[in-house]
């Protein structure tokens, strides 16, 4: 089921798919088409309803950071109540990466590449709801969305912008100005503070961990969630090292190396320091690691990007694992197997947080469905929302990994991850 409902906000609310959302909550057998229709706006009311205006940090321009094309970098702040005014919640956007002139140029002109055509107001919902039955620890804090224009997770600065094709590298820059406007605005004054972000934003909170802690003032609790942000490096279905170059050249594009953690650039080739698995041990700040093991959207661009598949062959394994042969479930199971080899250097003390689930799914944290919800996922009969406020708050130490797939009745593996498109 699909659904679209117009607001009385000044632009249409964005289309969402609930589809397995709303059949795992059916009026009756047979509804009628009105009894859908109130049921989806019922839906999607309690999941998205809280929208958050745009701030655009101008003042970041004349400093050089901002977007593909020039514009100013932008988030969405969402202001603390009660207990939780001096506690932040800072969460990255993902959308991917650029790691050429041409892939950045498809960029520059879309919300991922420009401020100009980002949505004035977005929904938050699921880590960044501001409701407390839909996320207990979290709710009343101060919750910004820092949005994602640069194709980088943050990382590049060069200082040359080609006149041909205006395309500013910037995304260091970026970061560092919104935590000045972050800082200038009461973060200054942080008692708990929380870096986030999905996917290339997962990557990004993995990145900036120990940059972030030490932009607080002292005493603060600082702590790091990266949710889909543990990309690996492995090869694809043809043996071919995909990934490896792909973000060798992102690194090399964005000149990303002097903005990469230098604990493990003094080590190794620097574009290899944009993998979590090279770096992610000697990381200072606690940080929670929430990656489903069966990443869909690692399957569908990594381990079987379309370029290895031509025929399609793997088409309907990418969007349901349960369609997936046993040939190709075999070559995920190995998958698994790679990512959490990756793991276990990562896990190296009780401040470090671990779920590592067998959904097959991409980002957690954001959707109601799967952060806080009656039938949300679970691990160890855990929810993902209490496992991370637990380990925030130093209540119990969640460190936990799923069986292989298909053991856990609880993942929603279809439905709501589908209309997912390949981020690159």
């Amino acid at each position: 089921m699909f659904c679209t409902c117009q607001g009385s906000h000044t632009h249409s609310l964005p289309t969402i798919s609930i589809s397995g959302f709303c059949s795992r909550r059916m009026i009756g057998s047979t509804p009628s088409r009105w009894l859908n229709l109130l049921a989806c706006l019922l839906l999607f009311l309690k999941t998205e309803g809280l929208f958050v205006e745009i701030t655009y940090v101008t003042s970041a321009v004349a400093k050089g950071a901002v977007c593909l094309d020039g514009s100013p970098p932008a988030y969405h702040l969402d202001r603390g109540s009660g207990t939780g005014i001096n506690n932040w919640l800072v969460h990255f956007e993902g959308g991917g990466w650029c790691n050429n002139v041409t892939s950045c140029l498809e960029r520059k002109n879309t919300r991922l590449g420009s401020s100009r055509q980002m949505d004035k107001e977005i929904a938050f919902s699921g880590i960044m709801s501001n409701v407390e039955q839909s996320n207990p620890d979290f709710h009343n804090w101060n919750r910004v969305k820092i949005r994602y224009c640069d194709g980088s997770s943050f990382t590049g600065d060069v200082q040359a912008v080609n006149p041909a094709t205006n395309l500013h590298f910037r995304g260091a820059r970026i970061w560092l100005a919104v935590v000045e406007d972050l800082l200038a605005k009461g973060m200054k004054n942080a008692k708990n503070a929380l870096l986030s972000g999905c996917s290339a934003g997962g990557l990004a909170s993995i990145l900036h961990c120990d940059s972030f802690r030490a932009l607080l003032p002292v005493g603060t609790k600082a702590k790091c969630l990266s949710d889909a942000g543990y990309f690996i490096n492995t090869r694809d279905i043809s043996g071919a090292p995909h990934i490896q170059s792909y973000f060798s050249d992102v690194v090399t594009t964005h000149g990303s190396i002097k903005n990469l953690p230098p604990s493990c650039t003094s080590r190794l080739k620097p574009s290899l320091c944009f993998f979590p698995q090279y770096l992610a041990s000697q990381i200072q700040t606690p940080l929670f690691i929430l990656n489903a093991a069966y990443d869909s959207w690692q399957i569908r661009n990594i381990l079987a990007p379309g370029v290895d598949d031509p025929s399609g062959s793997w088409k309907a394994c990418k969007l349901d694992i349960s369609s997936c042969s046993p040939v190709q479930l075999n070559i995920m199971q190995d998958f698994r197997l790679q990512f959490l080899s990756t793991l276990y250097r990562s896990a190296n003390s009780s401040a470090r947080g671990l779920y590592i689930d067998s959904c097959f799914i991409h980002c957690q944290t954001e959707k109601q469905e799967t952060w806080f919800m009656a039938d949300s996922p679970m691990l160890n009969n855990t929810k993902i929302a209490k496992a991370v406020g637990d380990w925030f708050y130093d209540r119990t130490p969640f460190q936990q990994i799923d069986c292989p797939y298909p053991c856990n009745p609880t993942c929603l593996n279809s439905g709501i991850d589908h209309q997912l498109q390949p981020e690159r």
